[in-house]
């Protein structure tokens, strides 16, 4: 072979190596871009360091909201009708305010007949005490029999008994025609009404429910393990159904305890202007003693696979996930038992969009 031909073959490129040179050429701007993406932050974020502060230790409880005690309103006298119902349901009431009046005619009828039975008791009074004082002055003559004087005596005793049974007889038809008015027992709310108007009541018919005072209480139930450390006047910590919290009181702690749920009842008292609805199923916590906590907002908490994370980043603003134990909550903060300290940067918010060693933006930093 010539030598120029052969040195023209080495001096040509092969068709294999010209086309990857061509790839390569091609690639070059497609990984250039991949690794500015991959550069690019995955999110802009705010950063906080865990606070120290002093919170008390908190005991779980839950249970009824219930009246602080409860009256019942009954008809005292039986026989007569309901002519006029002057409360209901809902009414806020006070004590000795007419709720109820009952049919008063046969009552007064009664009345003005025993008023009678009085007179006439009090005219046989008279005379049988004339007799018997006419008797004491003839006694010493021998004018009158022994056993007429002792008749007289006799006969005045018994008129003076029979006026006091009359008037002992007059004032129960008094008193019955007063409890032809039913009244409220005590201040209070009326949750309950069984009154219709025309029954005819008997004695003991309960006619209304109320709440006295207007007094709800919670009646928490806690765990039987927690009972040595509570003892009234702790402070507690109620979770209102509006959303609102609610302080209250341990006013008694049970003295039993339930054989099937291992739990017993702490009456906690609720502020006196504050009436909420009975029958409500709510929570809160009792405060027992003061200790140290490491706390971050509750927005930094991420929850994966039923544990709680956080995520914390350095100074090469790549954040990393760590695994955090945590306690008690209080006022949108959440106490870390385990896992960071006083010297980590946490991200407040957003974590639930950012994966392990993703590249943030930390905000207010260029």
């Amino acid at each position: 072979m010539p030598l120029t031909t052969r040195s023209a073959s080495l001096r040509k490129p092969s068709g294999i190596f010209a086309t990857a040179l061509v790839a390569a050429a091609l690639l070059l701007p497609l990984r250039s871009a991949v690794a500015d993406q991959a550069a690019a932050p995955a999110l802009t974020v705010s950063l906080v360091t865990p606070a120290e502060r002093d919170w008390p230790e908190t005991v779980p409880a839950s249970g009824w909201l219930k009246p602080w005690q409860e009256a019942i309103i009954a008809s005292e006298t039986s026989g007569l009708r309901i002519t006029e119902i002057l409360a209901d349901v809902g009414s806020v009431v006070r004590k000795g305010q007419t709720l109820v009046l009952l049919s008063q005619d046969s009552v007064q009828a009664d009345l003005r007949k025993q008023e009678a039975a009085v007179a006439t008791a009090n005219a046989t009074l008279a005379k049988a005490k004339a007799n018997a004082d006419r008797a004491r002055q003839l006694q010493p003559s021998g004018a009158l029999s022994d056993e007429k004087i002792a008749e007289y005596f006799a006969d005045e005793q018994t008129a003076t008994a029979s006026l006091a049974s009359e008037k002992a007889a007059l004032d129960s038809q008094k008193i019955k025609l007063d409890q032809t008015t039913v009244t409220a027992v005590d201040d209070g709310l009326i949750t309950s009404r069984s009154a219709e108007l025309g029954a005819v009541v008997s004695s003991g018919t309960e006619l209304f429910r109320m709440v006295r005072q207007q007094r709800v209480e919670w009646q928490a139930e806690v765990s039987a393990r927690y009972l040595s450390r509570v003892s009234e006047g702790l402070s507690v910590d109620i979770d209102g159904t509006d959303g609102r919290h609610i302080q209250g009181k341990v006013r008694l702690v049970g003295p039993s305890v339930d054989t099937n749920t291992s739990r017993a009842i702490v009456y906690v008292a609720l502020p006196q202007d504050f009436h909420p609805r009975t029958g409500l199923y709510v929570t809160g916590a009792i405060e027992l003693r003061t200790t140290p906590a490491l706390t971050v907002p509750e927005t930094a908490i991420v929850f994966r696979d039923g544990i709680n994370y956080v995520f914390t980043t350095g100074e090469d603003k790549r954040v990393r996930r760590v695994r955090v134990e945590t306690g008690r909550r209080n006022d949108g903060e959440v106490e870390i038992i385990s896992g960071i300290d006083t010297s980590a940067r946490v991200v407040t918010s957003g974590g639930a969009f950012l994966s392990d060693n993703d590249l943030v933006k930390i905000a207010g930093e260029g």
